[in-house]
């Protein structure tokens, strides 16, 4: 087995995320407590909850969490869902089920290192990059040149981890009809479905629009409860399903049962959850538009269309990398710089930060990062 990179923004969080006075960075939405979150229950998930055997579940998933997983979807049955502990080992097991040595794939970029590092670690890969200079599109006509005879695979995460973009419907529909002409697998990454700012953008799910499409959702970003550690995939190709499942026997095997069924709660109860996320999410964009405003000659802001995070320019003289380190070690506020998105396959902004806004204290950490920026002017 090829070793893997160091994980560089993962290290970095590790050191930083639970140290710091405001993670100013984070990639998930404002979490429930179990209290909270048992109280959306229906009175029969409510009584299993009191009365769940702390035993082995299926590796695939519970029943009832793949029911819950596939009403989120279009056509979509219990059988097109298998289960994992978060997002990060479907990715792996799905890397893994589908490509060998001889295969090629492609990849968006910039991305979470994964997405990237996994298929380079089986395959010849290629990146291609999402254009800063024009709103973070993707460029079909880049996609189409970098296929080749023996690509297997293409790779996407949209809404954008970390710009928020979501591309338009034209480009998707060019993309899935690209994959179909060739028959390539679309990996779609979809962690943040829900969270655009509109709904009129948002794009159809990669399984209900291709038949070779991969979806991958977790508990842990639009729903906010990464403490559940519960991701899946929805494919149509239950040969692909089991195939991964195989990888999963060594890794997790199986989910926690508590996990699976405090997942099922939220899924059931996902429009008020994520409801309530959008609206957090709107208000605190208030606060970030007016907190850039104060600032012009120091960063480039525009509202993402999707997520939580952000992906702005830094404009000031010392460079983003020194200023995120001094601003995490002077003002105890974690942002996450570009060279943690830094990209071996293509070239990737030098200039840009990650920004969450996704948490109830994202006002009062704007003001903290304010005041710094006063303190240092």
């Amino acid at each position: 087995m090829t070793m893997l990179p160091d994980f560089r923004l993962e290290t970095y969080l590790g050191k930083w995320e639970f140290a710091c006075r405001y993670h100013m960075t984070a990639s998930d939405m404002q979490t429930l407590s179990l209290k909270e979150l048992l109280a959306m229950a229906t009175p029969e998930d409510r009584a299993a909850w009191d009365e769940l055997p702390l035993h082995y579940i299926e590796p695939t998933g519970t029943a009832p969490l793949r029911a819950a997983v596939a009403a989120t979807y279009q056509g979509v049955t219990p059988e097109d869902i298998l289960a994992f502990a978060g997002a990060e080992e479907g990715i792996f097991c799905a890397m893994h089920a589908l490509l060998e040595k001889s295969d090629h794939a492609i990849v968006v970029t910039p991305n979470y290192q994964s997405s990237e590092e996994l298929p380079k670690a089986l395959c010849a890969t290629t990146g291609v990059a999402l254009d800063p200079d024009n709103n973070w599109s993707l460029d079909l006509d880049k996609v189409k040149a970098a296929i080749r005879s023996n690509t297997k695979l293409i790779a996407v995460n949209f809404p954008h981890n970390p710009t928020g973009k979501v591309i338009d419907r034209q480009t998707f529909d060019g993309l899935v009809a690209l994959c179909r002409q060739h028959g390539i697998w679309l990996f779609s990454d979809e962690v943040y479905r829900g969270l655009e700012r509109s709904a009129t953008i948002r794009l159809p799910s990669a399984i209900e629009a291709y038949e070779r499409g991969l979806t991958l959702g977790v508990m842990s970003k639009a729903y906010g409860l990464p403490g559940l550690r519960v991701g899946w995939i929805a494919s149509k190709d239950h040969d692909l399903l089991y195939k991964m499942e195989r990888v999963k026997h060594y890794l997790s095997i199986c989910n926690a049962g508590p996990s699976e069924h405090l997942a099922v709660i939220a899924l059931k109860a996902s429009d008020k959850i994520i409801g309530r996320n959008r609206d957090l999410i709107a208000s605190n964009l208030v606060a970030v538009d007016a907190f850039f405003a104060e600032f012009p000659d120091l960063f480039d802001w525009r509202h993402p269309d999707g997520g939580c995070i952000a992906y702005p320019r830094y404009l000031g003289q010392d460079g983003v990398e020194t200023f995120c380190r001094r601003l995490v070690e002077e003002a105890g506020i974690v942002l996450l710089p570009a060279s943690l998105y830094a990209s071996e396959l293509t070239s990737t902004p030098s200039d840009r930060f990650r920004i969450g806004f996704g948490r109830t204290y994202v006002p009062e950490g704007l003001a903290a990062m304010r005041a710094f920026l006063r303190s240092n002017q």
